[in-house]
C-alpha cells in the first residue's frame, strides 16, 4: 500500500522483494486526497488511475488495488492477506500505524522493508526543478 508517485528504482526494488514474500503481490495504491494528504501536500504528479496503469505493468505484481474511500482496516478485512509489505518511511506514517494497529486482530505478519537510500519523487521532483527553463 503506498503513493507510487513518480515510481522510481525504490519502489521496483520494494516491489521485488515483496513479491519474493508472496504467492500472488496486491499491491493497493493511495486515492489522491490521501497522498495530498501527507508529505506531498500538493498532491500527486501522476493521478491514482495512472499509477495504477504503471504498477499493473511490473512484472513483480499480480495485481493492483486502488483505495477509494478504503481504509487500511477494510482493505485489510477484504482481501485477508497473510503478509503486508511496509516500506520503511516510504509508506505514509497514517497507512502504517493502521497496519500494525490491525495485524494482531486480523493475524497479518507485517514485514518491513528499509526504504531504498537516494530514491525518492521529492528527490526525483527536485531534480527536475533543477534543469535549466
Amino acid at each position: 500500500m503506498g503513493a507510487f508517485d513518480l515510481l522510481h528504482p525504490g519502489h521496483v526494488r520494494l516491489l521485488e522483494q515483496a513479491r519474493d514474500l508472496a504467492d500472488v503481490l496486491v499491491v493497493a495504491v493511495e486515492n489522491d486526497d490521501s497522498v495530498r494528504g501527507t508529505v506531498k501536500s500538493e498532491g500527486p504528479v501522476t493521478p491514482q488511475a495512472e499509477r495504477a496503469e504503471i504498477l499493473a505493468a511490473l512484472a513483480a505484481v499480480d495485481f493492483v488495488t486502488e483505495l477509494h474511500d478504503l481504509s487500511v482496516s477494510d482493505w485489510i478485512d477484504h482481501f485477508q492477506p497473510h503478509i503486508c509489505v511496509h516500506g520503511g518511511a516510504a509508506t505514509a506514517p497514517r497507512s502504517a500505524s493502521a497496519l500494525y494497529e490491525r495485524k494482531d486482530a486480523a493475524g497479518v505478519q507485517i514485514v518491513s522493508i528499509p526504504r531504498e537510500p537516494g530514491y525518492s519523487s521529492a528527490l526525483l521532483i527536485e531534480r527536475i526543478q533543477q534543469f535549466p527553463q
